[in-house]
């Protein structure tokens, strides 16, 4: 697991972090970004996430029946950890297999007029909420608002890259468990064998 997570690291750093002047989601004005997205959707990158996920979930014995979280960030990580969980049931039926939901910002205007995406997701379904970045908190904590609605019961937060801006404490003060594959620190501190591009 630990070498699965430098070769992340090393992912995030050289593709998605960046040291300039950004505007958040939240409104604060910050020194660095991270665009998750530059891995997430690179093949390498969410094949990478998914499996560290898929590991910590079995490591962790985190007893979840679904993985995702709100849109942009969760859906492609979401789909692929279902995807290998099916992958690895279909080798081994002793392992279980994890479907995926996303959460909208805003019910759709039309059709279901949904919020939560996905198989229906049953009174006390255990899931893991995934996201890309987490900063004040505010964006997931909606989504987690949105899913509860549901009946759904959330293990743990899961995020790729926690910016050290107090979102874990603002969850944590809900009673929500989060881990993070990453830190501001962890990009900071990164010393790459090649440079920066």
């Amino acid at each position: 697991m630990e070498h699965l997570r430098e070769e992340i690291l090393e992912l995030v750093y050289k593709k998605a972090y960046q040291r300039r002047w950004v505007r958040l989601a939240s409104g604060r004005v910050s020194d660095f970004y991270v665009d998750c997205r530059q891995v997430t959707l690179l093949a390498e990158g969410v094949y990478k996430l998914a499996r560290y996920i898929l590991d910590f979930i079995r490591r962790e014995k985190l007893s979840v029946k679904a993985v995702g979280g709100p849109v942009m960030g969760a859906v492609p990580l979401a789909a692929a950890v279902s995807l290998l969980s099916y992958r690895d049931f279909l080798r081994d039926p002793s392992f279980c297999f994890l479907d995926t939901f996303f959460i909208r910002s805003e019910p759709k205007g039309h059709g279901t007029g949904k919020q939560v995406e996905g198989p229906v997701l049953g009174e006390g379904t255990p899931v893991l909420v995934l996201d890309d970045v987490l900063t004040t908190g505010g964006s997931v904590l909606k989504a987690i608002g949105i899913l509860q609605e549901t009946g759904c019961l959330v293990k743990k937060v899961l995020v790729i890259v926690d910016r050290q801006e107090g979102g874990r404490e603002n969850l944590e003060k809900e009673g929500l468990e989060v881990v993070s594959i990453l830190t501001r620190e962890n990009l900071e501190n990164f010393q790459p064998a090649s440079p920066h591009f």
